[in-house]
């Protein structure tokens, strides 16, 4: 399927994707001044191809869509091997891939083979043919709100993009990861914020989101992430969000490290820099949200990205499955982290006469649980949140939160949101 930032491809990709989720589709009119951008003129394609003087085909959109400069203007003459090579885009080190590459905002046409063929193209004059479209139309984005089971305003935001054709990775992984955490946190009974769903043409349609719900994001977004690349099977990447130590980097370092403990995979974490995806948007100096962007293979990082080589074949189901796991631990830590205060402050509370300490030593795992208890009694003082106090006992927010719950059946600690007076507390 032919997707770009605007146009027919586009919207059949939606249609497929809201049988998954319950997207609602917002279109954008072309011509529409969107923060310092303007929408551009709507693109569609129908046919494109270079043929030689005998009529055979030597590039043929018809075989891979890659093949045409994205936002090709419309074109049908006959040119001479040096005159066509002017509008030709290979990759020497990547000769038989196929590059992507695009032109929105100017206007060209242009043609993408592997390096390989292109060197194989005869002196002569070829036809070059490209039957498309570009006229005033609109920019299609979609986006849904899974709601707060409390009634709480806050939000997390789960981002992604749909506008490269044919790539797998840099495309669809994004997409169907960001559905399928849809459905999963529509499972859970009790949802502590709303999530906020937001898939955009990369770029463009992020800036249009943020002209529109910019500001609402700036009051009730907590914490955000872009799904992109989450497919391949090599290592995990975190990029921080701006701020750098928001509430989203350290509940995703804490899940990170945690699996690590856990799977002995390592991770890599990389500082905001403001290229990539639609980070860079959100993050922009005059929105500065928590957002930071978890996936595999960061986009740039892989010699597939951005040719014919990123397809079907490069991602695997257990990959992605991983994925969605650890965006799942996010939110469920993004759930559980609180700000706790014990009522026991002056020496640690006698557990055993509450049942909560073990009379028979030796279960390595009820030492763990114990752990965890002391490590909350001595740093919840209505100062340190969960994530803060997992990262000093060496657990993880989810270890703690589950700790903590018979100490609160036990009144020993409560919830403080750090204004007014700590139970037990001399004043």
């Amino acid at each position: 399927m032919c997707r770009s930032i605007t146009g027919s491809g586009l919207r059949q990709s939606f249609a497929i994707l809201q049988d998954l989720a319950p997207f609602e589709l917002v279109e954008v009119p072309s011509g529409a001044k969107v923060l310092d951008w303007i929408v551009p003129k709507e693109w569609n394609i129908e046919d494109a191809y270079v043929e030689d003087e005998s009529g055979s085909r030597v590039i043929d959109f018809g075989t891979h869509n890659l093949h045409v400069l994205g936002y090709s203007v419309p074109v049908d003459q006959w040119l001479e091997l040096d005159e066509l090579q002017a509008h030709l885009y290979s990759l020497p080190a990547q000769p038989d891939a196929i590059p992507y590459f695009t032109s929105y905002y100017k206007e060209r046409w242009g043609f993408c083979l592997e390096d390989r063929r292109r060197k194989a193209l005869r002196p002569g004059r070829y036809r070059a043919v490209i039957r498309s479209r570009l006229e005033p139309g609109s920019l299609t984005y979609g986006h849904c709100v899974l709601p707060s089971t409390t009634g709480s305003s806050e939000e997390v935001l789960i981002s992604s993009y749909l506008c490269h054709p044919s790539m797998a990775n840099n495309e669809l992984s994004g997409p169907l990861l960001m559905t399928f955490l849809h459905r999963a946190l529509s499972r859970i009974p009790e949802r502590r914020f709303n999530y906020r769903f937001v898939l955009v043409p990369e770029t463009i349609g992020a800036i249009a989101y943020l002209s529109s719900h910019g500001e609402h994001l700036k009051r009730y977004c907590v914490a955000g992430l872009v799904a992109t690349c989450c497919g391949d099977g090599r290592a995990i990447t975190y990029k921080k969000s701006r701020r750098g130590d928001s509430l989203v980097d350290r509940c995703v370092l804490d899940v990170l490290e945690d699996h690590r403990r856990e799977t002995k995979k390592d991770y890599s974490v990389v500082d905001f820099f403001p290229s990539g995806s639609d980070e860079r948007q959100y993050c922009s100096p005059g929105f500065n949200l928590p957002v930071g962007s978890l996936m595999r293979s960061m986009y740039t990082d892989y010699p597939e990205y951005h040719t014919s080589l990123d397809n079907k074949s490069m991602i695997s189901f257990a990959a992605l499955v991983e994925s969605l796991e650890l965006y799942l631990r996010v939110c469920l830590s993004l759930e559980k982290n609180q700000t706790l205060c014990s009522t026991v402050p002056y020496g640690e509370p006698m557990l055993g006469r509450r049942g909560l300490y073990p009379m028979l030593g030796g279960a390595l795992d009820t030492k763990e649980v114990v752990k965890d208890m002391m490590y909350l009694f001595n740093f919840a003082d209505g100062e340190h949140d969960l994530c803060s106090i997992a990262q000093k006992a060496g657990a993880s927010i989810l270890d703690l939160a589950e700790a903590a719950e018979p100490c609160r059946a036990a009144s020993l600690l409560e919830v403080h949101d750090g204004k007014g007076a700590k139970k037990g507390w001399k004043p």
